[in-house]
């Protein structure tokens, strides 16, 4: 197993791709804690997890409160004597026109998206950096949720986008200072992944053909696709990597026109 006895918290994980990349996590032997904000929902993955056989525990985290990013490190320490693994994926998205986008929308999505992110990579580098370096000299790793939308844009979601530019340069630049301390910092950046929430856009067919047009492999990708890039991201098999976001879209970056959708 790839995280055999690793400890990782997920944040915005009672469901998407949170709660894909704790059970991947799971999967490959690690310990997890799962964090949201919606309670009843996260203690039920929590529990689901634990019935498949799975170490998971749930805790209640709000990422735009410092208090209560340390409160769920501190507790998972206390739990389970460190943390090898934060992966900062909670995440909203506000759409309308920019223009009329307000201060207040605006500071909600950054504070969640951004500041979150932000609060979860510092604390978690501080809790890691007391902790002895393992086998290869490494004392953990943070993975960030960021999106293909960092490099490409929608305007209607002009603060998500924003945000999550925002998350690929703190990467960066954690990345670089942590680079010395044994720990590395990587993002994910999705293209259009099959989550609860793409769902109520595949029922729509002409939203669903427009996205599709500029989707060179023809599908949207799974939610366990992006699960399998966070083991990769926080295993040795990536231990030369820091500072990088990998971007699973299916081909979408890196196309220059539309591509014929099949019915």
């Amino acid at each position: 197993m790839l995280l055999k006895d690793k400890i990782a918290i997920v944040t915005g994980a009672s469901g998407g791709l949170g709660l894909a990349s704790a059970k991947a996590f799971a999967e490959q032997g690690a310990k997890v804690v799962i964090s949201d904000v919606t309670d009843e929902k996260g203690e039920a993955a929590a529990a689901a997890l634990r019935d498949a056989g799975f170490d998971v525990q749930y805790r209640h985290c709000d990422v735009t409160r410092k208090a209560d990013i340390q409160a769920l490190i501190d507790g998972t320490v206390k739990t389970h004597g460190r943390l090898d693994i934060m992966m900062a994926n909670a995440g909203i998205v506000h759409a309308c026109d920019p223009l009329e986008l307000s201060e207040e929308d605006y500071d909600r999505v950054l504070a969640v998206n951004l500041k979150g992110v932000f609060l979860s990579g510092q604390l978690a580098a501080r809790q890691m950096m007391t902790q002895e370096r393992d086998g290869d000299g490494q004392r953990g790793v943070i993975v960030n949720m960021s999106s293909c939308q960092a490099v490409i844009v929608i305007p209607e979601i002009a603060s998500y986008v924003m945000s999550k530019g925002g998350i690929n340069q703190w990467t960066k630049a954690l990345g670089i200072r942590l680079a010395k301390e044994g720990i590395r910092v990587n993002a994910i950046g999705p293209g259009s992944i099959a989550t609860e929430m793409f769902k109520s856009v595949a029922n729509d067919p002409q939203k669903m053909r427009n996205i599709m047009s500029r989707t060179p492999m023809g599908r949207a990708g799974d939610p366990s696709e992006i699960g399998s890039i966070a083991v990769f991201l926080a295993s040795p098999m990536a231990s030369y990597i820091t500072g990088q976001t990998i971007y699973p879209d299916g081909g979408r970056l890196g196309l220059n026109y539309t591509v014929p959708v099949v019915d």
